[in-house]
């Protein structure tokens, strides 16, 4: 046999082989784009479904609309306040923790809503939730990240344990 009548028989298991490595290829990719695995430490989903324990609040329907909207501005807040640390710009921290996150905007939002709807636990949380920005507002002078981030974590705890134990529904 002559290398030129081998030579169609070679390209041919070529062509084949080529086909073959482009399909695993294409398996593998797909598998490790699709493949989800859990590494060692990692928490996995729950698969059994917990209760939602939380009080609920019953609000009419334009004051929970208002209460959502005072929680999102502290989320907003929040995250200003964070960016605003990360560029070492203290004062306007120390700003928008104190307007809109200490005892003014308490008193503002209180006066706005309907307080005897909220129940006196909820107050107590919410008053800690502001000492906590009111400390924070008060070391944030210090420029100091080891005083800062402390009291920071405690304004975000005090969120953490009222969403955790308060939920808002529309009354109406």
């Amino acid at each position: 046999m002559s290398l030129i009548s081998a030579l169609p028989l070679y390209r041919g298991k070529q062509v084949l082989l080529e086909r073959m490595a482009f399909g695993v290829l294409c398996v593998v990719l797909s598998v490790g784009c699709t493949e989800v695995v859990h590494r060692h430490g990692e928490q996995q989903p729950n698969p059994y479904p917990t209760p939602d324990t939380r009080q609920s609040i019953v609000l009419s329907s334009s004051a929970e609309k208002e209460h959502r909207a005072v929680m999102l501005q502290h989320l907003e807040s929040i995250q200003v306040i964070m960016n605003a640390l990360v560029e070492e710009d203290y004062d306007l921290a120390k700003g928008m923790t104190e307007s809109h996150l200490g005892f003014f905007m308490h008193r503002q939002a209180m006066a706005s809503q309907q307080p005897d709807n909220f129940p006196p636990a909820y107050h107590d949380l919410a008053m800690a939730h502001h000492e906590a920005a009111e400390e924070l507002a008060r070391v944030m002078p210090t420029k100091d990240l080891k005083q800062i981030l402390p009291k920071f974590n405690n304004v975000l705890k005090a969120c953490v344990a009222c969403h955790l134990e308060y939920k808002v529904k529309s009354g109406s």
